[in-house]
């Protein structure tokens, strides 16, 4: 089996600096909307923020602002 790598868009889970790339939006500004203890769009590893990308998604096309 080869080892392919996923494109940002084909991932479920991204780190905040592909979710920062992937929404065009600053890595200091996703850790700051994913910093709610009860976040519904992150998953924690350890000490480690995966964000899942469909909800948060959903979340950004619902808001007016950031």
């Amino acid at each position: 089996m080869k080892n392919k790598t996923l494109s940002i868009s084909e991932k479920s889970l991204l780190t905040p600096e592909e979710a920062a790339e992937y929404f065009n939006i600053g890595v200091n500004k996703i850790r700051a909307l994913t910093d709610g203890k009860n976040c519904p769009y992150v998953l924690w590893s350890g000490n480690r923020r995966l964000i899942k990308r469909k909800p948060f998604e959903e979340y950004l096309y619902k808001q007016y602002s950031i």
